[in-house]
């Protein structure tokens, strides 16, 4: 999962959309690659001290998921002051000294939340590993689909499929009548999307209660899977998957997804 601007809701679909996998009964992992603002151990409630093994870090499990972050290994209120090449050498280290599967029982889908821009963990990823595409992550603003078009075109130019753009914060129920109110716009994703050649995934709107999961470390789709938000999620996964599936066998495992 990848997204060009910062606060655009990135892990919370990452988080989620794992969680929306792990459903549809794929095998997957959530690596939080954003080594600068680890969120996903408060939104999954994943927060032990992660065991070794035979030379290797276990991930943690819960929601159907694994997951590994550099915040579970370092403690939370530590900042991250690292230059590019210290955190592009923690990304390879969660990438390779972590456990996520082996021969007999390997992941399906890796998801990856990366960090917000175009920078050196976004490169070092899709220079090492094998990608089997990038989910890109926006709300309606002008600002943000602005840098929807930048990490698109970084993602064309490492070669990395793009599978999809999500609108995120698409628009805000009235309370009253359910009818949809664009706080931020509506339908720029979608329109940048079309205009990129890239699928769209569809919109995912503005819920109180969606925050409230996260901030308690229960995915939404587990929480409430009956929600428009999480059903929104569960189909643009259900695309992801029916992608992913379209490219088997063009790339080996595991097969990893990045939102921008």
């Amino acid at each position: 999962m990848a997204s060009g601007k910062g606060g655009v809701g990135k892990s919370t679909i990452a988080v989620n959309l794992a969680a929306a996998l792990a459903r549809l009964g794929l095998s997957v992992g959530l690596l939080d690659a954003d080594v600068y603002g680890p969120s996903a151990p408060q939104m999954t409630g994943l927060k032990e001290e992660p065991k070794q093994v035979g030379g290797k870090l276990q991930p943690l499990q819960g929601w159907g998921f694994k997951m590994m972050s550099i915040g579970v290994l370092v403690d939370e209120a530590a900042p991250m002051i690292w230059r590019g090449p210290m955190a592009s050498s923690a990304l390879n280290q969660l990438l390779n000294d972590v456990s996520w599967g082996s021969v007999d029982e390997p992941l399906d889908v890796l998801v990856v939340d990366m960090p917000p821009g175009t920078g050196d963990i976004q490169l070092t990823l899709a220079q090492r590993v094998s990608l089997s595409g990038a989910v890109v992550v926006s709300t309606p603003q002008d600002v943000a689909l602005i840098d929807v078009r930048r990490g698109v075109s970084m993602f064309e130019k490492t070669h990395v499929p793009i599978l999809g753009v999500i609108e995120n914060m698409a628009y805000f129920p009235d309370p009253s009548t359910g009818e949809p109110i664009a706080i931020f716009g509506r339908g720029g994703a979608k329109a940048t999307a079309e205009a990129l050649g890239a699928p769209f995934l569809g919109e995912v709107p503005i819920d109180p209660k969606l925050r409230e999961a996260c901030d308690a470390g229960r995915p939404y789709v587990v929480d409430s899977p009956d929600s428009p938000a999480s059903q929104a999620i569960m189909t643009a996964a259900m695309t992801v998957a029916a992608r992913l599936d379209e490219g088997a066998g063009l790339k080996p495992p595991p097969r990893i997804i990045i939102e921008h």
